[in-house]
């Protein structure tokens, strides 16, 4: 192992993760490869997310601080400092299965044209109880390629990727306020090969605390500047202050509280069949935002037999892709 360039950088930028980080980082820790490092940028965080991380006693653990700029400038700020060819993304509420560096790494020696590599996710709820598991919407190069334009092909904190592509592509665009990420792959995915494992290496964890909540619980016209970005493949200054504008009167805990349980309502009837605790969640949902009329419509649908619950997910998705 060769400390001064390590084959793997794990970044992981971590905001008031001190929940959850200690189980994010001893899951990175107990990987069967080991010649990495674990560089955690700390975006300006204020609770004991730096006490958890300086509480582990691994030469491998970097951590570098930033004041809170958000997701995309904290990564960028990773790639910067970052000392590997290959970057492992991963979040700091999320826990990797022990071998997932080992396997993407392979993949990448063994196949030097290709420059992306993601993985199927096990979703878990803020507890760590297991809801799904989410598979990529594609996973060979050739179908990945031929996605349309708002449909994102990477579960983020799966994916491992060459540093080099990434930095000359510019890295995320701090204006693509909490869909960097799928800014950035429509942006390179032309000219790179990529990929999707099929099987999972992470497990993601849904909790009211991430920036990121329902799609919908977004106003329209959050959707609509996404969307129109996407598919023009640029966005201005003017448009990234909009779309942060609308996201921060939506950050109260109201809101998140209420799209977590609704969103995990969605997945235990849609992804995994369990109504009596979609019911649940829904409730839940209902209690902290009961003007919303769409969760009562979720509430009635939790009654419904799965394969009517599967026909109308796809029919409503399939309108939403129009």
């Amino acid at each position: 192992m060769n400390f001064d360039v390590p084959k793997i950088t794990v970044l992981m930028p971590a905001y008031n993760a001190g929940k959850y980080i200690k189980e994010a980082i001893a899951s990175v820790l107990e990987q069967t490869f080991t010649d990495f490092e674990l560089l955690i940028v700390n975006d300006g965080s204020t609770d004991d997310t730096a006490d958890v991380i300086r509480a582990f006693n691994d030469p491998r653990i970097v951590m570098i601080y930033q004041d809170n700029k958000g997701v995309a400038l904290a990564l960028n700020k990773g790639l910067q400092y970052a000392r590997a060819p290959y970057i492992a993304r991963f979040d700091a509420d999320d826990v990797c299965h022990t071998e997932r560096l080992q396997l993407q790494y392979d993949f990448m020696v063994n196949n030097p044209q290709y420059s992306i590599v993601g993985a199927a996710a096990d979703y878990m709820d803020m507890d760590g109880t297991y809801l799904f598991t989410s598979t990529p919407p594609a996973t060979t190069n050739e179908d990945i390629q031929q996605l349309a334009h708002d449909v994102c092909p990477f579960i983020h904190s799966t994916v491992f990727y060459k540093k080099e592509v990434i930095v000359n592509a510019g890295g995320y665009n701090e204006h693509a306020y909490t869909y960097e990420d799928h800014f950035l792959w429509v942006n390179i995915l032309k000219d790179q090969k990529a990929c999707n494992f099929l099987q999972p290496l992470i497990k993601l964890r849904l909790n009211p605390e991430s920036i990121t909540i329902d799609e919908k619980w977004r106003p329209r016209r959050f959707l609509e500047i996404k969307y129109a970005t996407l598919k023009n493949r640029n966005i201005t200054s003017h448009q990234g202050d909009l779309l942060m504008q609308i996201g921060e009167k939506q950050y109260s805990p109201q809101i998140k509280q209420g799209s977590y349980y609704a969103l995990c309502a969605k997945k235990l009837l849609v992804n995994n069949y369990h109504p009596q605790k979609a019911r649940l969640h829904v409730a839940r949902a209902i209690s902290i935002s009961p003007l919303r009329l769409d969760n009562y419509l979720l509430y009635t649908i939790t009654y419904l037999p799965e394969r009517l619950i599967t026909w109308l997910h796809k029919m409503s998705s399939g309108r939403a892709a129009q």
